[in-house]
């Protein structure tokens, strides 16, 4: 599988074209940012870390049954995905309060959420991706009502995989963000899932080990990262 042409490229990953159009490769670079992209910095390995996490979430969900973009790893830090076309949306689960939800509601910060709070927002960095709900997508065409629909049911679902995963290694799934894609006219789950897009916390000591640590100007990032995968058993090398 040849890497051709670049396609996009966000504010830490690449896409390019491949010799087969139903193929693309993601790329995950070593930046990381905050502020809408204001904020950029570089961290060595936080590159091929992502890559390795995302592959290994990923391939985890799929095993349970949730159809995902992966479909090898193509490098260190890339992967061979599907090429989806992606709805521009943001499903966030939230398990505990933290981030936006404790500064726009007064909550303190680790207040678990019962049932957990689903947000969506429209993937805009120039309007700063505003809340949005199923209204917005009908009348702006966005998603189709029955695509919304399986998209938030695999939102919950992978919530429940995952907070079973990683309750088993010490961790709290504080909560996440998740994009879709249609391919073939099926709902897939597409973009990345990363301590970049989630929130992880130590169960005994309630360290932050995701990008709040870049966020709030802490030290540690890489270590944090690498923890989650010697965690979860990725291979690194």
């Amino acid at each position: 599988m040849r890497k051709m042409m670049e396609l996009y490229r966000g504010k830490t990953k690449t896409l390019y074209s491949t010799d087969q159009p139903d193929l693309l490769v993601l790329e995950f670079r070593d930046d990381i940012s905050a502020l809408d992209g204001k904020r950029v910095d570089q961290f060595n390995r936080k590159g091929l870390i992502n890559n390795k996490l995302n592959y290994f979430i990923m391939s985890h969900l799929q095993k349970a049954g949730i159809k995902t973009q992966i479909k090898e790893l193509y490098s260190h830090n890339a992967t061979l995905v599907k090429n989806l076309k992606m709805a521009p949306l943001e499903f966030v689960l939230r398990n505990r309060a933290a981030g936006s939800l404790v500064k726009r509601l007064g909550i303190k910060e680790g207040t678990a959420l019962c049932p957990p709070v689903f947000d969506l927002f429209l993937k805009n960095d120039d309007k700063h991706d505003p809340m949005v709900n199923s209204s917005y997508c009908r009348t702006f065409g966005w998603v189709s009502s029955d695509h919304l629909s399986r998209m938030r049911e695999i939102t919950f679902q992978t919530n429940k995989i995952l907070n079973t995963l990683f309750s088993e290694i010490g961790l709290i799934l504080v909560d996440f963000k998740l994009e879709f894609g249609i391919f073939q006219n099926e709902v897939i789950l597409g973009d990345e899932f990363s301590p970049d897009s989630a929130r992880l916390w130590d169960q005994k000591t309630f360290h932050k080990m995701d990008k709040d640590l870049y966020r709030q100007t802490q030290v540690g990032l890489i270590e944090a990262y690498e923890e989650v995968a010697n965690r979860l058993g990725v291979n690194l090398d």
